[in-house]
């Protein structure tokens, strides 16, 4: 069955190609991008790819922005537009950390809130939000994504017992490590401020710890994945993909019960 899907952050990576895969398997898109250059740059690649698509931009922290949403009908919301830095979280900016919180936390919140406004007046819907492997696990450098998107996952948990007395059905979608330059630049960003003349956090395990992007899986899967979770009336309130990912996700948790100081 068609449906129309409303998505954040489809100017770049998964959001990008979950996009357009939605649209070329027949569902009505409308892709909020946070610029104008991405806005151009998304209809150009609907176009050649074949596709009819709604592009506009939406910075999702800007509420004039957030605005525009309410022009909108859709069946779906996916909350998907996110940002990342990495680095030790005793000594990175704070206002790093604000900014992750306020674009993956409130601002998504924010959004998704809108849409569930909709959704309760029509009595049906569906939100998925786009968390992370980081959802679940922690790790030295990763701490500020990964704080982001545990609270992520408790807006999730809450919004979905919430919403179910007016039939609107809350998920989350949980990728490992993909290749979309993602993460890349999320790595990269703590050496902008770094500086081993000021800073105690070894340069040498961050540049270690950095060596885990060597290994990351190709875009294409998640997306096929996301295009086939994203318009079904019924699955999993988690998806974590691929398999290797929900195993390791499974097994910190349960590490976490057992692990001594």
């Amino acid at each position: 069955m068609t449906k129309t899907i409303f998505i954040t952050g489809a100017g770049t990576g998964l959001g990008k190609g979950t996009a357009l895969g939605l649209a070329k398997e027949g569902h009505h898109v409308i892709a909020s991008v946070e610029n104008h250059p991405q806005v151009t740059s998304l209809r150009q690649e609907a176009k050649e790819a074949g596709v009819k698509m709604e592009v506009f931009k939406m910075d999702i922290t800007n509420p004039e922005d957030q605005i525009r949403m309410e022009r909108y009908d859709f069946d779906i919301f996916v909350a998907n537009a996110a940002i990342n830095e990495g680095g030790p979280l005793g000594e990175v900016p704070m206002s790093a950390f604000r900014e992750i919180f306020e674009v993956n936390v409130f601002s998504t919140l924010e959004t998704a809130r809108i849409a569930a406004a909709k959704f309760v007046e029509k009595q049906e819907g569906k939100i998925v939000f786009m968390s992370s492997m980081a959802g679940v696990m922690a790790s030295g450098y990763k701490g500020l994504y990964a704080a982001s998107k545990h609270a992520l996952e408790a807006i999730a948990k809450s919004l979905s017992e919430e919403m179910k007395e007016f039939n609107v059905k809350v998920a989350t979608i949980n990728p490992g490590p993909f290749d979309t330059g993602f993460n890349d630049r999320a790595a990269e960003e703590k050496w902008e401020w770094f500086d081993k003349e000021v800073h105690y956090t070894s340069p040498e395990k961050m540049q270690e710890n950095d060596k885990g992007l060597d290994s990351q899986f190709p875009a294409e899967d998640m997306i096929a994945e996301m295009v086939r979770i994203i318009p079904k009336d019924s699955h999993k309130f988690r998806t974590a993909y691929p398999q290797k990912t929900a195993d390791s996700m499974r097994q910190e948790e349960q590490e976490n019960w057992e692990k001594e100081m």
